[in-house]
């Protein structure tokens, strides 16, 4: 079958030949539709995520769109290693397969199921969000920041506070439902004051996306200006900023933060499941808004270039019938 296929440490898929996944157990056979590049997937390509296995070759992928056998349409996640979702045939267990709504497309289930479940997870599992609260987004200009906006709105947040780098892309944010927004690019003083000022009101919840010098301004803003003993829950679930902080360990011993992280490992296979399966069911209803882009799995090597994380890039696979 055609796949994209890593061949070595560090090395981008390359589109070529791999044999087919033999089912296991009561794995069912996949016809791929359609598979998404995410953080994630470029991570353990380059190895550089702590969920990386390090064995090659394999093919690149997470999760995807297809079809099975009984020609139901769904949605699945972690097929088994070697073997990716970036293929005309994946194997997965039947419990990390979710039927899709009617009229929700392949390309914007791929597009959005893990950008959305990211703070999808981070809100009702781990954060577990109130109703009336308030949320902010620290690097709401990427994709899967510019869903948290929409999805923290929909599941009840009464205010939402957005934080970016693009100056540009972050005005637009607003119309996907922040409240406030905060450019990331002004000096660290007037960054602090302007956190510190959205503290003083009340934050219930942070979601960050970023780390490096933004989170720790947030946290050493909190622990100054946050309401007195009433937590602030700090959910981390990215590091495109930076991989590490430095932070005074006062701004914890003062203030009430809470520190989470949200992602493989601090939740379940279940919970990360669930989460996705409720971006998909209120991708519809919620009108929820993601840019992607489509290219057909044959041409990996050219998207895997042009990836960034303003649009999500969809690979589309010719539909195959399962066996």
């Amino acid at each position: 079958m055609k796949a994209a296929i890593v061949k070595g440490p560090g090395s981008a898929p390359v589109y070529g030949d791999f044999d087919e996944p033999v089912p296991s157990g009561d794995e069912v056979h996949i016809a791929v539709r359609a598979a998404a590049i995410s953080h994630v997937v470029k991570g353990r390509v380059s190895g550089a995520h702590y969920s990386a296995e390090g064995r090659f070759p394999f093919i690149a992928g997470i999760d995807g769109v297809g079809r099975l056998a009984d020609g139901r349409r769904v949605y699945f996640a972690a097929p088994r290693p070697p073997y990716g979702s970036m293929a005309e045939i994946a194997v997965a267990s039947p419990e990390l397969c979710i039927d899709l709504p009617d009229g929700l497309d392949d390309t914007t289930a791929a597009a959005i199921a893990n950008p959305g479940m990211s703070s999808w997870a981070a809100l009702t599992e781990r954060a577990k969000l109130l109703r009336g609260e308030t949320v902010l987004i620290n690097g709401a200009t990427g994709t899967a920041g510019r869903l948290a906006v929409q999805i923290a709105r929909h599941l009840g947040a009464k205010k939402v506070i957005a934080t970016g780098r693009n100056v540009a892309t972050l005005k637009s944010v607003a119309a996907l439902g922040a409240d406030v927004t905060i450019p990331l690019g002004e000096k660290p003083d007037a960054l602090e004051d302007a956190f510190k000022r959205q503290f003083a009101e009340g934050i219930d919840i942070v979601l960050d996306y970023l780390w490096g010098p933004s989170a720790e301004c947030l946290l050493i803003a909190g622990a100054k200006a946050g309401r007195e003993a009433v937590p602030i829950r700090f959910v981390q679930i990215g590091s495109s900023s930076a991989t590490n902080i430095n932070l005074p360990s006062a701004a914890l011993r003062s203030s009430a933060i809470v520190m989470m992280g949200s992602g493989i490992g601090s939740l379940s296979l279940g919970q990360l499941l669930r989460a996705t399966g409720g971006v998909l069911h209120a991708a519809l209803p919620a009108q929820l808004k993601i840019e992607a882009t489509s290219a057909p799995l044959s041409e990996v090597e050219q998207a895997w270039a042009k990836d960034d994380s303003a649009r999500r890039t969809v690979f589309t696979i010719g539909a195959r019938a399962s066996r």
